[in-house]
């Protein structure tokens, strides 16, 4: 009988538990965990920043469904991924922090990088807790991983003392944790369901609210069943695609119009939040229920009349069998028709910017050109506050969890390493993410990342030279040296320097076969699009800003 460490025996409860990748920026004391992860075949990701590292680990449990896991040094390597738990906690992403830290018995007494580091972690986390012995680990990491995907995902943090991952053991002295619970989901009462029935059939102007809750429910075929009744629908950033952009009943491009003209709501999985205008852009007297894994999140701003505590695939394909034998009311007037009008005279008011020829190239015309690029299946990410709010308008999704943006937070420097995730945990699709150039910025080092593993994520930047439009540069004085505003910065050499694929465009004509390469070229690539300084320079419009 041989003996292993306490890295090999966190590495091979990984495995048992269904875990083939995990993220880090190696350092002590978790060196071994990494080494027992690589020994026992799980691909170790070694990122440039504990951030990035973190937010990859976020995306890749999102798109995956599962865990993703980040392993971090003590000290600063955990408290920097701090930020990223409060990020996947609050954006619902399932994430597990391994943080080395001192070891047992060593607390008060000055050791290197010696912080309370489950302190630090538990306001940001679903669950946050330290390992008290070998013997503990495999049960401690079995509920680490279930906690963070259990109910509303989030992020969940344990601490592993330097002494125990360096502890020898017998190889077979302690168990693994490999029985995986199949949790049944928690299936809607009768009641509510027939009264939320009843308050859509009745409605003048229903409308149904789709979050992320429903895309990771996987609540889009009831979904659409029951908007195909008549019933339009508005999803969030990161709801997109649940049921696809181009169904008949998408009011995306309506959104103010139907969240204001709704006298009937039916939220699914999404919060009452900024992103929803926390419901107080609803009409006077509006009937609201909603469906959510938590029952806690019925209790906002919102007066929610009906709240339904269930999963949300399986609420929707009930609400959908009690309409069966229901006629809308709303089938008799022109509540839908009306939105539909809307959607179109808004597409309509964006061609002459979509197919602008201008230099600097317009931020619309860009984001337009990856629109008929990529594949329909494609996994998008943005980020930037012009970049988000020009994408939410005009980039569609037809796939739950195919759609990953800066979420509730508007964390920056999420959108480059939500990419590296996105394409860890689906290599074979085309990953995009358009970025400004700030937020391109706050994660750019992770270009090499992708270079030295491989991940072929194709990287669009909106090289405006400026924070959110130059509108924070234009609230200080005329003499104000460049505090919202930048250098319009040869980015591309930064994929030069790693030996991958670049282009910087300045000509509109040239985006669509710049992005046709860049997805052939077989390597990460950066297309670098020089676009319009003065987009929105001064101002603050819905045509350009995200919040």
């Amino acid at each position: 009988m041989g003996e292993i460490n306490g890295g090999r025996l966190a590495a091979r409860q990984l495995k048992a538990s269904g875990i083939d990748t995990i993220f880090t920026v190696a350092a002590g004391p978790m060196v071994q965990v990494l080494i027992g992860a690589v020994e026992e075949g799980i691909k170790v990701v070694n990122c440039r920043h504990d951030l990035s590292a973190a937010n990859a680990a976020s995306a890749w449990g999102w798109v995956n469904k599962k865990p993703g896991v980040v392993v971090l040094g003590s000290g600063p390597g955990t408290t920097n991924g701090v930020t990223g738990l409060y990020v996947a906690t609050d954006s619902a992403m399932p994430l597990v922090v391994f943080g080395g830290s001192v070891g047992t018995g060593s607390g008060g007494l000055g050791a290197f990088q010696e912080t309370d580091q489950v302190r630090f972690a538990a306001p940001g986390s679903k669950w946050a807790s330290r390992i008290g012995s070998i013997r503990q680990m495999p049960d401690m990491i079995h509920l680490a991983l279930g906690k963070a995907i259990s109910g509303r995902p989030g992020g969940v943090y344990l601490d592993f003392p330097g002494n125990i991952v360096s502890e020898m053991v017998d190889e077979d002295s302690i168990p693994l944790r490999t029985m995986l619970p199949q949790v049944s989901v928690p299936y809607p009462d009768p009641r509510a369901v027939e009264q939320i029935a009843d308050m859509l059939a009745n409605a003048e102007h229903p409308l149904v609210l789709i979050g992320k809750g429903a895309a990771w429910a996987d609540a889009g075929e009831p979904l659409r069943r029951l908007v195909d009744r008549g019933i339009p629908f508005v999803a969030s950033p990161m709801g997109r695609g649940t049921i696809p952009d181009d169904h008949d009943m998408s009011m995306a491009a309506a959104r103010n119009n139907a969240i204001r003209g709704a006298d009937a709501v039916l939220m699914v999985g999404a919060k009452f939040n900024w992103m929803f205008q926390q419901g107080m852009n609803l009409a006077k007297g509006v009937r609201i229920a909603q469906i959510d894994i938590e029952p806690e999140e019925m209790y906002s701003i919102a007066d929610v009349e009906i709240g339904l505590f269930a999963d949300c695939a399986v609420a929707v394909d009930q609400i959908d069998k009690a309409l069966v034998s229901r006629t809308l009311r709303s089938a008799s007037n022109d509540w839908v028709s009306q939105l539909q009008e809307t959607v179109l005279k808004n597409s309509a008011s964006l061609e002459e910017e979509m197919t602008s020829d201008s230099i600097p190239i317009n931020h619309h015309r860009l984001v337009a050109d990856v629109r008929d690029v990529v594949d329909r299946d494609a996994y998008v990410v943005e980020e930037g506050e012009v970049t988000m709010g020009i994408m939410r308008q005009l980039m569609p999704a037809f796939l739950a969890r195919h759609r990953l943006g800066a979420g509730s937070t508007g964390c920056m420097g999420v959108g480059f390493p939500y990419a590296v995730g996105a394409k860890l945990a689906n290599p074979d699709k085309q990953v995009v993410a358009v970025l400004g150039d700030y937020a391109f910025g706050s994660a750019a080092m992770e270009i090499e990342t992708c270079a030295r593993l491989g991940i072929n994520v194709v990287v669009v930047i909106s090289n405006n030279a400026g924070i959110s439009a130059h509108t924070m540069q234009a609230r200080f004085p005329a003499d104000a040296p460049p505090v919202g505003a930048m250098i319009p910065a040869d980015y591309e050499k930064m994929a030069e320097m790693v030996g991958a694929y670049s282009e910087r465009v300045t000509d509109p004509a040239e985006l669509q076969p710049a992005l046709k390469r860049a997805f052939a070229a077989n390597s990460v690539a950066i297309i670098n699009v020089i676009t319009d300084p003065d987009a929105g320079k001064g101002r603050r419009t819905p045509r350009t800003m995200y919040i």
